[in-house]
């Protein structure tokens, strides 16, 4: 039986028996309802993910999007439980990443948790086991439209133990360099966003660019705004977990962290949607989804750290500075087909450069017991130094460690990624799970005239000949 008790007001109550003199922990149950709660709004990002990824997609290509959603939440479950937790969260590790203290989540049950003494670190496993689902999933948006689906799977197990997991040791385990610089990072700016969205610009230079770039071929329009709204829908829902969460606790900073989320992403996405309109004389719900996306983005590092009027400088700049982004890949030649890079690794490295500047020790202590020298706001200039450097360190480790994986996964047998033109003219839902997300009636009507011939050809150039030695036979 575990060693643990409950007190007159029904908290869990566990003593170390280690201890000299024994320490007994208290566990609120509403923090680690909240906690749990929050896992649940978390894991539903991931398939948020994947519609508002689908939705953006041409209709061949919708269906692998909400496919690997799934899949990614599957393979890093394992992956968490099978390294993946100790080498971001053990208390033993260096300063980049850390041991086997718990491999196969031994050891991992009632005692204080790494992340907060006020939940087990069973609950903190399973509420970051989410967090580490979910960046993946963001990344391998760069994969669309003309990667191969099965080495997907051993991408995502690599990418997640040598990009995740370290920059997540560094951000949030007490070792980790950044952490203990004072880096200023409640949910996620660096481990998640920044991490993600610069993996999705490695992705797609490596892949090149896809068939009929930069002609009218890629001048469509996403082939289903509903799926690009549900995906927003589970998106902004979730990220209450996400920000919310991870105040670790059912408190006063929780609820703060929920406004400012909130506030943030409805400014984005009204400012983005103002922008577009400026251009198209429309009223954009795509744009009013971007938006949003890019505001929850920018708030994430900040939202445990900033007072409401901060958040609304938090969704402008994110609204505006994330939609030019999306022009980066004009200028540079790379084709980010969904803008991961420019709304993930721009508005991570925006909120994190935020938070240092509107960051107050104030707001952080709405929780009774968090104490931090704050940002500019409080005079604390070095913060915006230590932000910087870690952005930096972010971009650079992620777009290297993805560019490296890729290319070794491209010399490996049956793992290299990008697929033919042949397949890419097909569609990656025909060619590599013959399912779709529809019934796929009118193929010869989503693909091009002239693809369609090529792919039709051999039929009837096997039809023409069977003809003609009919013919001949008969005279």
């Amino acid at each position: 039986m575990v060693n643990i008790t409950y007190d007159a007001s029904n908290s869990i109550d566990w003593t170390d028996p280690d201890a000299s003199p024994p320490v007994t922990w208290v566990y609120n149950p509403g923090d680690i309802a909240w906690v749990l709660a929050s896992t649940a709004l978390v894991w539903i990002m991931v398939p948020g993910v994947g519609f508002f990824y689908s939705g953006l997609l041409r209709r061949k290509n919708a269906l692998s999007m909400i496919y690997l959603s799934m899949m990614t939440i599957a393979v890093v479950s394992f992956q968490w439980f099978f390294w993946g937790f100790s080498l971001a969260f053990s208390e033993t590790g260096s300063k980049f990443i850390g041991d086997l203290k718990y491999f196969g989540l031994k050891g991992v049950l009632e005692k204080p948790s790494i992340g907060s003494t006020r939940i087990p670190s069973i609950v903190f496993c399973i509420y970051q086991l989410m967090f580490a689902a979910i960046t993946p999933m963001l990344a391998i948006g760069g994969f669309a439209e003309r990667a191969h689906l099965g080495p997907l799977l051993f991408f995502v197990f690599a990418w997640s133990t040598l990009v995740y997991d370290p920059i997540a040791c560094w951000t949030w385990n007490a070792n980790g360099w950044t952490f203990k610089l004072g880096g200023l990072d409640f949910a996620g700016g660096t481990p998640v966003h920044i991490s993600s969205g610069t993996a999705a610009l490695a992705i797609s230079v490596y892949l090149g660019k896809r068939r009929g770039y930069g002609t009218e071929a890629l001048a469509y329009k996403p082939h289903n705004t509903t799926y690009v709204i549900l995906g927003t829908i589970f998106l902004w829902f979730g990220w209450f977990g996400f920000n919310g969460g991870s105040a670790l606790a059912a408190n006063l900073r929780a609820a703060q962290a929920c406004i400012v989320t909130n506030l943030a992403a409805s400014v984005g996405g009204l400012t983005w949607m103002i922008w577009d309109y400026r251009i198209e004389k429309k009223w954009s719900a795509v744009g009013f989804c971007s938006g949003a996306i890019a505001g929850l983005v920018a708030i994430t590092p900040g939202s445990g750290f900033v007072g409401s009027p901060a958040a609304v400088l938090f969704g402008f700049m994110a609204g505006t500075l994330c939609n030019f982004a999306t022009q980066l890949k004009f200028f540079a030649g790379y084709d980010d087909s969904l803008d991961i890079f420019a709304s993930h690794a721009i508005g991570g490295v925006i909120g994190n450069l935020l938070t240092a500047l509107f960051a107050q020790a104030s707001v952080a202590g709405f929780d009774g017991f968090t104490s931090i020298p704050g940002g500019w706001l409080d005079h604390h200039w070095i913060q915006l130094a230590i932000h910087l450097a870690d952005s930096a360190a972010g971009l650079g480790y992620s777009f290297v460690m993805t560019t490296v994986i890729l290319w070794i996964m491209h010399f490996i047998p049956g793992l290299r990624l990008r697929v033919d033109e042949e397949t890419e003219i097909v569609g990656i839902d025909q060619a590599d799970m013959g399912e779709f997300a529809y019934d796929y009636v009118g193929l010869e009507i989503e693909l091009k005239p002239s693809a369609y011939a090529i792919s039709t050809a051999p039929a009837i150039e096997d039809g023409r000949m069977s003809e003609m030695k009919e013919t001949g036979s008969s005279q």
